[in-house]
């Protein structure tokens, strides 16, 4: 069974910086994506950053310049370093991997518990 182990997060005033990271395990063949994603009250879940197993990166606009995504393949474990932090960017975040169990499967979703991110004004 794959599990998504995410830490990090918190409270932190605007203009700080806090990091995450969600290391993952289990039955693990290949990690294709890994990201992060976020959920803010009475909001629907939206990507924040994305990251193939080649280090191609895509970001939302709104994060763009502020944050930055990284992984390191030998341990399974993608990275949010988030500079700059603003209210707006206050929800619960989720780690999430595109991987496959096994050669012969096709790839699957899985996603992490979600650790939440407060920033005060």
């Amino acid at each position: 069974q794959v599990q998504l182990v995410e830490s990090g997060g918190g409270l932190v005033q605007a203009g700080g910086s806090l990091g995450l990271s969600c290391a993952a395990s289990g039955r693990i063949f290949r990690i294709n994506l890994m990201g992060w994603y976020r959920q803010a009250p009475g909001k629907q879940r939206e990507l924040v950053a994305v990251i193939n197993s080649g280090g191609r990166t895509n970001y939302a606009d709104s994060v763009k310049g502020r944050f930055t995504i990284s992984r390191d393949n030998a341990k399974n474990t993608v990275y949010l370093q988030m500079n700059s932090l603003k209210p707006e960017d206050t929800a619960v975040y989720y780690c999430n991997a595109d991987l496959n169990e096994s050669p012969w499967r096709n790839s699957g979703d899985y996603w992490g518990q979600g650790t939440q991110v407060t920033v005060s004004s």
